[in-house]
């Protein structure tokens, strides 16, 4: 079933920026025409204060006004992580092409040519407005997995705040190995999702206290495997994915799911693991007191000793440590 099947098409809000204000109304009816909510403003200060108490789906800017032009606006919008998706048209004159070049350098997704054409109007902000519809939908599915995996650990009140603190840490640690953006980004997510796989693991296992039989350490090692496939289809999620099925490999290759050795984990599981590690040690559970920092930090040295987690990445981590930088 499509995305659009659970998530059903509603009125698109388009924001207009023009000085002139024939112009401005003029473009403001032809889409009300077209069943838009439009919003419109005299310049970019006024559509800035618009856009900072709610979005809208999308941006028509004049390139020539009064003040912060159509070009810069859409720079600033572009250059913001609130509103980067949001698609933005610069209105030009024909026998520009100087501002076409700086506005696609700005970010700008399409141009439309003063006298504004109606049906070209109509075409292309329908086009647009496709496209960020498909986001929103992945928007709104990401965050229906991102729920279902705190759900997961709702079901175990020794695990309470687990996903944030991983999250958190793994952060901090991608800050000081200079990780790109978009690596930060995994890290963060991936302390979310981790261990999506375990809702189909039941509540006996999960909060047993005692040790796992045979068949039910089975069980609860397939939760990497089933938390892949739950989070595949979302291609947002593409750099997340190897983590979540590879946290709980370790360095010298006695891990699961796949036995990887070394660097062959991949390299933002291994900052995970070693947090995720941090985490079960220094943290309440069924079967075990929080120890202290001392404790936890003479095992994850010991660990890291005989194999189990990266050796470059734990010192690092146990710096973190020591100078205050992860909340024990």
């Amino acid at each position: 079933m499509a995305l659009s099947e659970y998530f059903p098409e509603r009125q698109f809000r388009i924001l207009v920026v023009d000085d002139h204000e024939i112009s401005r109304d003029l473009t403001r009816d032809m889409l009300h025409l077209r069943g838009y909510e439009v919003w419109t403003a005299g310049n970019a200060e006024e559509a800035q204060n618009l856009v900072e108490h709610e979005l809208p789906d999308m941006m028509i800017l004049d390139v020539v006004m009064p003040g912060k032009s159509g070009i810069e606006l859409c720079r600033e919008m572009k250059d913001s992580t609130r509103t980067r998706l949001i698609p933005v048209i610069l209105l030009t004159g024909l026998n520009d092409p100087r501002a076409k070049l700086m506005g696609i350098e700005a970010g700008a997704d399409d141009f439309i040519n003063k006298p504004i054409n109606a049906q070209e109007l109509f075409a292309r902000v329908k086009s647009l407005l496709r496209i960020k519809q498909y986001t929103d939908e992945l928007d709104n599915a990401e965050a229906v997995i991102m729920t279902l995996a705190l759900s997961v650990e709702a079901r175990d009140a020794y695990t309470q705040g687990h996903c944030a603190r991983l999250s958190q840490h793994a952060v901090a640690m991608g800050r000081h190995l200079r990780l790109s953006g978009a690596e930060m980004v995994a890290l963060r997510r991936a302390g979310i999702l981790h261990d999506i796989g375990k809702i189909v693991v039941p509540d006996s296992i999960l909060n047993k206290t005692g040790a796992l039989t045979a068949e039910e350490w089975g069980i609860m090692r397939t939760h990497p495997m089933l938390g892949e496939k739950i989070c595949r289809p979302m291609r947002t999620l593409e750099k997340v994915i190897p983590i979540i099925r590879h946290h709980h490999e370790h360095w010298d290759g006695s891990g699961y799911p796949d036995g990887l050795r070394g660097e062959e984990i991949p390299y933002l599981a291994r900052i995970l693991q070693i947090v995720d590690c941090h985490d079960a040690l220094a943290t309440p559970r069924p079967y075990k007191r929080a120890l202290s920092r001392e404790e936890t930090r003479a095992i994850m040295r010991r660990e890291t000793a005989v194999g189990r987690w990266d050796p470059e990445l734990m010192p690092l981590f146990l710096n973190l440590m020591d100078h205050g930088l992860l909340e024990h």
